[in-house]
């Protein structure tokens, strides 16, 4: 009963003592022109406006135009006369979760689409669009992250608090590979976001690749393709207010969104219609500005009691092409890259990670020196591979011309296979080197602590 008391008194602190309406004097496509809300809203504010049948459509001031201000709508228009009314409102967008909210799928509002019981509302308010913690703050990047990901694990190592960009065209892969991270990461949490994805596929990706082990401990927010550019956005937002959320419970959060160009797209739309200029690739200068605002809030926390919010984030590349604007503009956001090639799928190896082009880089220094060693090795065996790939399938080589291409033909399909995994499989860190290591003939792992050879040889002469 106390709870539920407390419950009604913050709702009660949070009702507005008045109510400011305005009218609707214009509609031009997705764009609408409301006056008499001037000095009552900023951007970002969000209005309602009342539509026939007692439809209500919630929309947001974008910018402002000959004294009115000019809203986007996250609903369809239908049913916004000329002289409707719209209501401004006061609070700022905020969410309530809770750890309850494991397990369930939410829109862009918080709301939940799964047909589940209504979600518990938390006592704190945690704002959709946060800012980032202050860089002298933010602690330093954590240790290693099981991704359960063998290829990831042992050629593109992440760290807790790392954010990584998974750059792939359409159908090589990503949704399987973010599904096999959900299912085998040692993260306590992951917060998925599906932002302007195939309605299609939502269900299909809850209920087949993530599963039921990898749904129990996440949280999924979804805003498809025929939604609004707002609803798209904002489900974004929505996705890292909820990893920060998580993140400031001292939990190690896994935030996996896919993807950040649909995001970029949307919010190219809200600035077109706004009468923004176009810039590079019809994307406008507020695309670019916004992608670090939302990249930047995934990372380490501020205090010793946060956690941290290791971030791998998607990017749609457009004809394949690596350095199409918002491709290039990520990879110098984020703290390293991951490659799916679309010619290593064609041979069906999965996942289909380009190892020569995918880079962390924090990997050097949180990995061991065996361990660098031996990721170095395979990675110039397959880069010698690589530069004689085409005369090698031509037959245009002739074994003994360069011992190193020899050694590279040599090992080349054993590390094909260790880079393959099935969806259902499970990869542990420590294995993926351990097998590596066998693959190749090399001896791996350091003397134990209490070995006397561990310190030397004066303390082994003194043993």
């Amino acid at each position: 009963m106390t709870d539920l008391l407390d419950h009604l008194a913050s709702d009660i602190r949070r009702v507005s003592d008045r109510r400011v309406y305005g009218r609707v004097a214009g509609v031009q496509g997705m764009l609408v022109e409301v006056a008499g809300l001037q000095g009552h809203l900023s951007i970002g504010d969000r209005c309602r406006i009342r539509a026939r049948a007692g439809r209500v459509v919630m929309a947001e001031t974008v910018g402002f135009r000959d004294g009115r201000a000019l809203v986007m709508p996250y609903q369809a228009l239908e049913g916004v006369a000329l002289g409707a009314r719209a209501e401004a409102i006061a609070a700022e967008p905020a969410v309530r979760p809770t750890p309850a909210w494991l397990g369930r799928v939410v829109n862009a509002f918080g709301e939940p689409i799964d047909g589940g019981q209504p979600l518990a509302q938390g006592d704190e308010a945690q704002p959709i669009r946060g800012a980032p913690p202050p860089a002298h703050a933010r602690k330093r990047i954590g240790e290693k992250i099981d991704l359960g990901v063998r290829v990831l694990n042992t050629f593109t190592t992440c760290c807790r608090g790392q954010r990584m960009g998974v750059f792939a065209g359409s159908g090589v892969g990503k949704s399987i590979l973010m599904a096999m991270m959900a299912r085998f990461s040692e993260a306590e949490v992951i917060v998925i976001g599906l932002i302007g994805e195939r309605g299609r596929e939502v269900q299909e990706f809850i209920q087949d690749e993530l599963g039921e082990e990898g749904l129990a401990r996440s949280v999924v927010v979804v805003a498809t393709s025929d939604e609004s550019a707002l609803m798209r956005r904002e489900a974004a937002h929505m996705t890292l207010a909820l990893a920060e959320y998580f993140r400031d419970q001292g939990k190690d959060v896994l935030c996996l969104m896919d993807s950040v160009t649909r995001f970029a797209m949307a919010q190219r739309e809200i600035g077109l219609s706004a009468g923004e200029p176009p810039a590079t690739k019809g994307y406008t200068p507020t695309v670019f500005a916004e992608l670090p605002r939302l990249l930047e809030r995934a990372g380490p926390g501020a205090g010793p009691e946060t956690g941290s919010i290791t971030g791998l984030f998607t990017v749609l590349v457009e004809g394949d092409d690596h350095n199409e604007p918002i491709s290039d503009a990520v990879r110098g956001i984020l703290d390293g890259h991951i490659v799916l090639d679309r010619t290593i799928a064609h041979r069906n190896r999965y996942p289909a990670v380009n190892v020569l082009r995918s880079v962390s880089r924090t990997m050097p220094d949180c990995n061991s020196e065996p361990q660098n060693k031996l990721v170095d090795r395979a990675r110039q065996l397959l880069s010698a591979y690589d530069d004689m790939a085409e005369l090698i399938r031509l037959g245009a080589y002739r074994k003994g011309s360069d011992p190193q291409v020899d050694e590279a033909i040599r090992y080349n399909e054993p590390i094909e296979r260790f880079i393959s995994q099935g969806k259902e499989e499970r990869a542990t860190l420590e294995e993926g080197y351990q097998r590596l290591a066998e693959l190749l003939g090399e001896s791996y792992g350091e003397p134990p602590p209490d070995d006397p050879a561990a310190d030397g040889p004066d303390a082994a002469a003194a043993g």
